[in-house]
């Protein structure tokens, strides 16, 4: 199949610490990896790993941190064609610290502000799209000349891009606090506050809604029944790129016929695996890797 993500691309230098430091300190870390990420970017590395045909779209700069990603993507067999390479423009560059203690992490990213909206044209047909809502337009343009794509939006947080392309797609696949911004609701853990989240997102949207938990897994709707999709447990070194990790797993399964809540499944697994190792982009596990740990919980 074929494939396209546009979207956000980053170069992440990741610090593992075995605690978050306190303010005003000095500390020196052991460890450090380097890897592009993104989550539009991210997601087009896991598909490009599952042997898909795969194109990415969106913008950097002309510096060395391009060069680094797109010497990346080539190496991963990712179609750079829509790529925008923007003159003076310094990549998106992150700066996270992987607190190993509990698995959370910390992420700063410098945003050029002379950074300019993808303006490169794409009149391709494509079989599976996945847009994170950084590029508005050139998301829209081709969401809307691809009627028989299956398309998927990376909700991850509100913002003008999200908000615009959520009535676009096929699944609306958002983050926990993208559903609470949005519908005014706060998730305490109870299923009924889920159940309103999801109903009035989808009420909006007139779409599929999967709402993601993080470890907890994802919450979905499938022929009038609600269900709460669990994860496999880990011990959570690095979470970074975990919920791109999972949305490209997503885009491949459900592109590969595997049903709505097999495949929210499994992207939680792949999600799950990833933040067993350090950093984001190379933490994407192989698929056969996933599949192997799809008997641990049966689904109801």
């Amino acid at each position: 199949m074929k494939c396209i993500t546009i979207g956000h691309a980053s170069y992440d230098i990741t610090y593992s610490v075995q605690e978050y430091p306190k303010e005003n300190t000095k500390k020196r870390v052991y460890e450090q990896v380097e890897c592009g990420g993104g989550p539009a970017a991210n997601a087009a590395c896991v598909l490009a790993k599952w042997k898909e045909e795969v194109a990415f779209s969106g913008v950097v700069g002309d510096d060395y941190y391009a060069s680094k990603m797109k010497k990346e993507f080539q190496d991963f067999g990712i179609d750079l064609s829509y790529l925008e390479e923007q003159k003076n423009l310094k990549t998106m560059l992150s700066f996270i610290i992987a607190n190993k203690g509990n698995g959370s992490r910390t992420i700063l990213t410098y945003h050029d502000p002379n950074k300019k909206s993808l303006t490169v044209k794409n009149n391709n047909q494509y079989d599976i799209i996945l847009v994170d809502g950084e590029e508005l337009e050139a998301s829209k343009e081709v969401l809307l000349n691809n009627s028989r794509a299956i398309k998927i939006l990376d909700a991850g947080s509100v913002k003008e891009g999200t908000l615009g392309l959520a009535g676009l797609v096929d699944y609306l696949v958002c983050s926990k606090n993208f559903a609470e911004e949005t519908t005014g609701i706060t998730y305490t853990g109870k299923k009924e506050e889920l159940i309103e989240m999801h109903d009035r997102l989808q009420e909006k949207y007139q779409n599929q809604v999967v709402i993601t938990l993080e470890s907890n897994g994802c919450f979905t709707k499938i022929e009038e029944k609600y269900y709460l999709i669990p994860s496999i447990k880990v011990k959570a070194i690095d979470s970074t790129g975990a919920g791109d990790i999972f949305h490209g797993a997503f885009a491949y399964f459900i592109s590969h016929q595997y049903g709505l809540k097999r495949s929210c499944y499994l992207a939680n697994i792949a999600g799950a695996l990833s933040v067993t190792t350090l950093g984001g982009r190379i933490s994407i596990p192989k698929l056969e890797d996933v599949l192997e740990r799809e008997q641990e919980i049966e689904l109801l």
